[in-house]
């Protein structure tokens, strides 16, 4: 290569490096600002966090167009364009971070009026966290270092297990009166959103592996589709939607069940599972405000009348299944829950059985 054709090549690198590395900056102070303002009950700090957001979209269009006109000009070919088209993809995964940032910002506006939080040590915990992982993994592009990506993406699964911490406490401190309902949302978002920014930090990692060496993981083994199956309360239909689900779905596809809030578990579900030799996949409440992204789930279900809610504020493409008439139509008595339990059981069999061929091209959806 021409030493000046070389020279404006590596120029234009450093300069994406440069911008990639300033958004990051960008993104991780804001995420340290999240964490403050939830500390210090700070509205002002909260603001600022959803007023900068602009600040990092601007950044993101204009290293995507600094990206493009490097491949335009240069036409790089090898490690240079697997750089560039990493830092494409991480500057998404970055602009994502920077929505998670000013969602958390705006949960902890709705928990101002909190004389406390609960499990505050644990907030501040997994805020550390996802600041950290985030700056190992955008350093280990900077740097090109597989190794330190490999690190990196080793903490994601405590952020897991802090995040599933989290909502146990949460959801303890709000049956046992210290928190108050409508603050249990918001906190379990934060919590959430933190989560999720450890999974983006993971994908960017994901993404240095691939300019290291050239082959893509990323996706391997993913299942078909995500489905979402909400009830009012996460009360028994929901996950025994859940369970009839992952005996079906197999790796095709993954159920998830929640609610529209948190309800009273039904001690009666555990062993009407057992005797049908199904196995409970939700251990533990979750509510669909506290779940990040909603894109990530391209089928979501309503099992109730209450839950049809949820379909407002939906992503565009998600698909939206309103199967509210399985629903009982009032409480049940302990005596009839087995009988309800099991025709519910046979619907649910039936439809979602359906809809796994439907996600796999065999079947169409019926009215």
């Amino acid at each position: 290569m021409h030493p000046h054709l070389e020279e404006s090549l590596q120029r234009g690198i450093d300069q994406i490096r440069e911008r990639i590395g300033h958004m990051s900056a960008r993104v991780n102070q804001a995420l340290g600002l999240c964490w403050q303002a939830l500390e210090r009950r700070s509205r002002a700090l909260a603001y600022t966090v959803i007023l900068r957001d602009r600040c990092v979209d601007r950044i993101e269009k204009e290293l995507d167009q600094l990206c493009l006109e490097f491949l335009v000009r240069q036409q790089p070919v090898a490690r240079q364009l697997r750089f560039v088209y990493g830092a494409i993809r991480i500057n998404l995964e970055l602009e994502r971070i920077g929505d998670y940032s000013e969602s958390i910002a705006r949960q902890v506006l709705k928990t101002l009026a909190l004389p406390q939080v609960p499990a505050l040590d644990q907030f501040q915990q997994i805020s550390a966290l996802a600041v950290r992982m985030l700056e190992e993994a955008v350093q280990s592009y900077l740097q090109q270092d597989a190794d330190r990506a490999r690190a990196a993406m080793a903490s994601e699964e405590e952020a897991d297990r802090l995040r599933d911490r989290l909502g146990r406490e949460l959801l303890e401190a709000e049956r046992s009166g210290r928190l108050p309902l409508e603050a249990l949302t918001p906190l379990l978002t934060i919590a959430r959103r933190f989560e999720r920014v450890t999974d983006q930090a993971k994908n960017i990692c994901e993404e240095v592996l691939y300019l290291c060496s050239g082959q893509y993981s990323r996706h391997r083994g993913s299942a078909l589709a995500r489905v979402l199956l909400v009830d009012r309360g996460h009360g028994w239909l929901s996950r025994l939607a859940e369970s009839v689900g992952a005996r079906l779905g197999g790796a095709g596809v993954q159920f998830t069940s929640a609610g529209l809030t948190a309800g009273p578990e039904d001690p009666r579900l555990g062993p009407f599972l057992a005797g049908r030799g199904l196995q409970s996949g939700a251990t533990q409440f979750r509510v669909v405000g506290g779940i990040p992204d909603l894109a990530q789930w391209p089928v979501v279900v309503a099992l109730d009348l209450e839950s049809r809610a949820v379909f407002d504020g939906l992503p565009a493409k998600t698909v939206a299944l309103d199967w509210s008439a399985l629903a009982p139509g009032g409480p049940i008595e302990d005596a009839a829950f087995p009988a309800a339990a099991a025709a519910a059981e046979q619907a649910l069999t039936e439809r979602l059985t359906r809809l796994i061929k439907v996600l796999a091209g065999e079947a169409v959806l019926e009215d």
